[in-house]
C-alpha cells in the first residue's frame, strides 16, 4: 500500500504500470524532474515513482497526441487506482495495469537521456535493454 496524496492509501501488485503524462513545453526539465530523489512530491506519479522498483519510460518528443488520447489507445490495462493522474481531465485514470510487460514501441527513456545528454540519478532510472 502507498499513500498517493489526495487519493489515500492505495494497492499497487507487483506488475507493469503504464503512466501517460504530459509536459508540453518543458519535457526535458519534467524528466530531470522525476530523475531527482529530492523533490516534493506534488503529481500522483511522485508518490508512485518513490516506491517502485524499477522505472522505465517512453517518450513522444513533439507528439500532438494527448496523455487523455495515448491513455486512451493503451490495450489489456486494468485500471486499479481511478483518479490516478487524471484529476485534471475527465479520464478514468492515466495509469494503467499489466501482469506481464506490455509492448510498447515509442522512443525509449534510455535514448531520450542520452539524446538530451541527461544523466540518470541512481541504476533504477537507467533504461533496461528488452
Amino acid at each position: 500500500m502507498i499513500t498517493v496524496g489526495a487519493l489515500g492509501r492505495c494497492r499497487f501488485p507487483a506488475g507493469w504500470y503504464v503512466y501517460t503524462g504530459s509536459a508540453k513545453n518543458g519535457l526535458t526539465q519534467r524528466i530531470r524532474r522525476h530523475l531527482r530523489q529530492d523533490k516534493r512530491k506534488h503529481w500522483h506519479i511522485d508518490y508512485l515513482l518513490a516506491a517502485a522498483d524499477g522505472v522505465e519510460a517512453f517518450v513522444l518528443p513533439g507528439s500532438t497526441t494527448s496523455e487523455c488520447e495515448l491513455h486512451s489507445q493503451l490495450r489489456g490495462g486494468q485500471v486499479l487506482v481511478p483518479g490516478f493522474g487524471s484529476s485534471d481531465c475527465g479520464c478514468e485514470s492515466h495509469l494503467a495495469y499489466f501482469r506481464k510487460w506490455p509492448a510498447i514501441t515509442l522512443v525509449s527513456w534510455g535514448k531520450f537521456l542520452r539524446l538530451h545528454d541527461i544523466q540518470p540519478c541512481c541504476p533504477r532510472h537507467r533504461s533496461t535493454p528488452r
